[in-house]
């Protein structure tokens, strides 16, 4: 849970790191990472998923732990009030998006993994407040759009 007030005025040190956290987002590096996970990487199935997750060594396995694991420590800075919450999700609905698309299939990852752990920064930080559910919630029913359309872009079909 955050601790800072997610509504009122954000210190300007909290608008600085946002800034920087913004800044991080565009290395040359993570900008492939986060192309691979928006564009390309679109699991329909568990096993869609365990095939990045399992191929260790893999460019794709890597850029996923990337985004992942920015989003993460990303999330954690709001969570131990380093970073007033409601400038945060202002700034980075892509935390959002990260989640929203690994999220049908969290429950069995960290059951193999046994790892209760994984993205549990994430999914704190977006179940900690009303607002945020219903951006996740949003976002959700926007990604169900995104797959029916590229099912139909896929099959021919307009």
């Amino acid at each position: 849970m955050p601790k800072k007030n997610s509504g009122g005025k954000a210190p300007t040190a909290d608008a600085r790191i946002v800034m920087k956290l913004y800044d991080m987002r565009r290395e040359a590096e993570m900008r492939k990472a986060r192309h691979f996970f928006a564009s390309e990487f679109n699991p329909q199935t568990l096993d869609d998923v365990l095939k990045v997750v399992g191929a260790y060594g893999s460019q794709h396995n890597a850029w996923l732990r990337q985004v992942v694991g920015y989003w993460e420590n990303a999330a954690s800075l709001v969570l131990r009030g380093a970073v007033h919450p409601g400038l945060f999700m202002d700034w980075n609905g892509e935390l959002i998006f990260t989640f929203a698309k690994l999220k049908p299939f969290l429950p069995e990852l960290r059951k193999r993994f046994n790892a209760p752990e994984m993205m549990a920064q994430m999914e704190a930080l977006l179940t900690s407040t009303a607002e945020n559910r219903k951006k996740l919630k949003v976002t959700e029913q926007r990604m169900v759009q995104w797959a029916a359309e590229r099912a139909r872009a896929a099959t021919g079909r307009a």
